[in-house]
């Protein structure tokens, strides 16, 4: 079973997250920010994983503690849920378009956290979300999941479609990065760790 269960209580926010990785694409619960509910669905929904999250934050203040320690948690459960990494792909790559723009993401499960962000946002916000914490969520969970990970938006010029294709991709490359591999059970490295 591929999947984990993290809590995460701080001065300002307390949360917990579930995670399988072999599930049916399904998210529940909430995060107080629309929009950034509407891009976890989306993220679930196209890796074919299951996320349900618990979240109170201080929304009060802006969404930077809530975006970012949810970044946190669902980096600590992936790693957490991908165990020794045995039989796995390892990279994942996906171009996605949403009418106007086009967003390419590409990632490998490295050990190594590290976070290549190519994006132009206009906008402050889209909704209730701060653009600016799209790089935040991002460099949150590369960091403790372990994923070198590369953002890329190639052209676009609708905000609301350049976070929805990034975060489309997203799922589909840790899709095909999580992927078990039939008949393997070997660390797909040359180190036999990742």
């Amino acid at each position: 079973m591929r999947n984990s269960t993290k809590n995460r209580n701080t001065g300002e926010t307390k949360l917990s997250c579930s995670l399988n990785l072999d599930g049916n694409g399904i998210f529940e619960g909430t995060s107080g920010i629309g929009f950034f509910d509407h891009m976890l669905n989306l993220l679930s929904k196209h890796g074919e994983f299951d996320l349900n999250i618990a979240c109170k934050g201080d929304l009060e203040v802006d969404t930077h503690h809530t975006v970012e320690d949810l970044g946190i948690l669902l980096g600590q459960c992936f790693k957490d849920a991908l165990g020794d990494k045995k039989g796995i792909n390892r990279y994942g790559t996906f171009y996605c378009p949403m009418d106007e723009s086009l967003s390419r993401v590409a990632l490998d499960l490295s050990g190594r956290g590290y976070l290549v962000f190519n994006v132009d946002l206009k906008r402050e916000k889209v909704g209730d979300f701060e653009t600016e914490m799209l790089n935040e969520f991002l460099y949150a969970f590369a960091i403790n999941s372990g994923t070198t990970l590369h953002v890329a938006t190639l052209y676009g010029k609708n905000d609301h479609h350049k976070i929805e294709s990034i975060f489309k991709a997203l799922g589909r490359a840790l899709k095909e990065a999580c992927r078990l591999e039939p008949g393997s059970e070997s660390i797909p490295s040359t180190k036999g760790i990742l």
